[in-house]
């Protein structure tokens, strides 16, 4: 299952992707495949695996992802740097393309509270990751991307000249952070192709049936909350079996509404909830292979 995701994203039809995230401990891997497993028979274009745990545990990554390719689904490897010195990375990489897992994510990470950036044997930057894989060869790389901008970039635009550093070192799709409000993705691609950033883009939709989890989406990610949403929120928050079905209603409208205007990749941060991504799969139906 070597299909590169960026060949993938480029051709016709709607691509529907999910996210699933390792355990933090090994004992529990069984349980997450079967989750994966699920989320593959819905037949989504790829399923990404986060690099769990601050990227202590590649080895978990690397464990769901051939998984997941077992299923034949296309994964794709999330792999972080920040944390990890280059020779580190440089073995993670070379176990990765020993099990045939060959669609990585690029990624920074966050940086440990109080340490600072990392020494020179360090990667500091996502472009510079990105690079690195690119000359070792063998793999389609994707990144990151910010519709509201990175919580630590001086401003929207600056935010952009980086993605154009990293789409410049070799990432060949992005896959954007969680937002609720589709205006804001649409002025993010229309400034994106400005600065002549032009790789497919993937909108990362959050599917909110908890309010509880509100507060740290927020914080974590920067996204704001429109008012409709907040509305939703409020309304529904305190009664957890209403709160999950207006979550799905609101994000299978967000989905609908971007395809209707032409963007035709979307990430589902599906949280290992396979009930959640099978509920929007059904609400969409045949609107999935109205433009195959």
């Amino acid at each position: 299952m070597n299909q590169s995701i960026a060949q993938m994203l480029k051709s016709p039809g709607v691509h529907l992707s999910c996210e699933i995230f390792p355990p933090k401990e090994f004992g529990r891997i069984e349980e997450v495949k079967e989750v994966a497993g699920e989320i593959a028979a819905l037949r989504p274009a790829y399923i990404s695996v986060t690099y769990g745990a601050g990227g202590t545990t590649p080895h978990f990554t690397r464990e769901l992802s051939k998984s997941v390719q077992t299923q034949g689904i296309p994964a794709l490897s999330h792999l972080t740097c920040i944390n990890d010195t280059r020779s580190r990375i440089s073995g993670v990489l070379e176990d990765l393309r020993e099990e045939g897992i060959t669609n990585v994510l690029a990624l920074r990470g966050d940086i440990p509270p109080g340490t600072g950036f990392p020494g020179e044997d360090h990667f500091h930057y996502a472009s510079e990751l990105t690079q690195a894989i690119r000359e070792r060869g063998g793999f389609c790389i994707g990144g990151a991307c910010y519709p509201e901008g990175h919580p630590q970039a001086p401003s929207r635009d600056a935010d952009l000249d980086g993605l154009r550093r990293k789409v410049d070192a070799g990432a060949e799709f992005l896959t954007t952070q969680m937002f609720f409000d589709n205006a804001i993705l649409y002025q993010f691609l229309y400034r994106a192709l400005q600065k002549g950033i032009d790789v497919p883009v993937t909108a990362g939709i959050m599917p909110v049936v908890n309010a509880k989890q509100i507060k740290r989406i927020t914080a974590l990610s920067g996204a704001s909350l429109p008012p409709r949403f907040a509305a939703i929120v409020d309304r529904f928050g305190g009664n957890p079996d209403c709160m999950r079905e207006a979550g799905i209603a609101y994000a299978t409208e967000q989905i609908i509404d971007l395809i209707a205007n032409g963007v035709h990749n979307i990430h589902l941060y599906t949280m290992n909830k396979p009930q959640i991504a099978r509920a929007i799969f059904g609400n969409l139906g045949s609107i999935l292979g109205s433009l195959a």
